[in-house]
């Protein structure tokens, strides 16, 4: 059974930056993307950056130019820094993995949130 656990939410002013991590446990298929997502409450998960076992990535709109994913295959642990940060990217910050097997989803996992609130 695969675990993530996040670390690196709080609390920060407008402009400042934060870098969440999440680490995963257990047996991992090799091929697999790694990602965030967010939620505020009351509106629908999304999804906010992604990157696979190869480097890949993707990012919302919203936080291009802003945000950079990265990973660390070794570890099993992806990170997000998040810079320029911005009253709208307050949310419950949420890791996932999601395992692939000829590119289909074949298991995806979630951690148990984090969150960051970004406020004057």
């Amino acid at each position: 059974q695969v675990q993530l656990v996040e670390s690196g939410g709080g609390s920060v002013q407008p402009g400042g930056s934060l870098r969440l991590s999440c680490a995963a446990s257990g047996n991992i298929r090799s091929d697999n993307v790694m990602g965030w997502y967010r939620q505020i409450p009351g509106e629908q998960r999304e999804v906010v950056a992604s990157i696979t076992s190869r480097g890949s990535t993707n990012y919302a709109d919203s936080v291009k130019g802003r945000f950079t994913i990265s990973r660390d295959n070794a570890k099993n642990t992806v990170y997000l820094q998040m810079n320029s940060l911005k009253p709208e990217d307050t949310a419950v910050y949420y890791c996932n993995v999601k395992e692939l097997y000829t590119g289909a989803t074949i298991s995806d996992y979630w951690g148990q949130g984090t969150q960051v609130t970004v406020s004057s």
